[in-house]
């Protein structure tokens, strides 16, 4: 199997997020990047059905210079090759993204079995880039899957749903976005990031990402409103006893 998987760098989840003073971007100085945790998902799923099937596995991402980072540590758990496509570091809107990635696949001079991606990105979570690519492509699409095998030349793909699963059985070439949850992802050792090193990165600039492709314009970002979570104190030393048990029957707990 051939095998592509398609991951974005975004922020650390859970870290705290601020703007910048013109709100057109996250302030990054202090914060960390990664990989969207479907995405990671994604990753790992490929390195599992290469290590059943044979074959090679290849991850992409569009983004800043820095990206090459994510690609390593993609690499570093058991990818084979990266594609970079650089980008000035801005937001591509999905149709510009997908139609970067269409490009990247048609350029590729063996065509790929299965293009996984994340469900939806950590940042954006727009939902649509999967989809695109796969109209584009003309190939079969299956969003928000927890489970995959193969079989010959077909793709049993599972969906939880309410009391049991949905499942989809789509020949390949097919694009799958899968859930966290699909499996548990490695985390990349030592001697796979001297490995990573090693690995060939191909790296290019899109013709259409963030260009004319891109039919939408950012106005501004807006922070959610905060939970407004307050602590209260309950008292001090064995006199608090009583409050603690009090705030425990009131949330159900004894």
């Amino acid at each position: 199997m051939n095998i592509l998987v398609c991951v974005k760098r975004v922020p650390l989840t859970g870290g705290r997020i601020t703007l910048t003073e013109d709100a057109q971007a996250i302030q990054t100085r202090h914060l960390g990047f990664t990989v969207s945790p479907h995405e990671e998902c994604a990753a790992e799923e490929a390195i599992r059905l290469v290590e059943q099937h044979g074959g090679a596995s290849t991850v992409l991402t569009l983004g800043p210079p820095e990206a090459e980072e994510q690609l390593r540590d993609m690499m570093a758990i058991g990818i084979d090759r990266g594609i970079h496509l650089i980008t000035g570091g801005g937001e591509s809107d999905p149709q510009a993204t997908a139609a970067a990635i269409v490009d990247a696949v048609r350029a590729e001079s063996e065509g790929f079995d299965l293009l996984l991606f994340g469900n939806e990105s950590a940042d954006a979570g727009n939902y649509q880039v999967a989809i695109r690519v796969a109209a584009a492509l003309g190939l079969p699409c299956v969003n928000g899957v927890k489970g995959i095998s193969v079989d010959g030349g077909t793709l049993r793909c599972e969906q939880e749903v309410a009391g049991g699963r949905d499942v989809y059985e789509v020949p390949m070439p097919a694009v799958v976005s899968v859930l966290e949850g699909i499996n548990l992802p490695r985390y990349p050792s030592v001697p796979g990031r001297m490995r990573a090193k090693r690995k060939p990165l191909a790296s290019t600039e899109p013709a259409r990402a963030g260009g004319p492709g891109s039919r939408l314009q950012m106005v501004r970002l807006v922070l959610p409103p905060s939970s407004g979570k307050q602590a209260e104190v309950l008292g001090t030393g064995p006199e608090a006893a009583a409050a603690v048990v009090q705030i425990l029957q009131e949330i159900g707990v004894v």
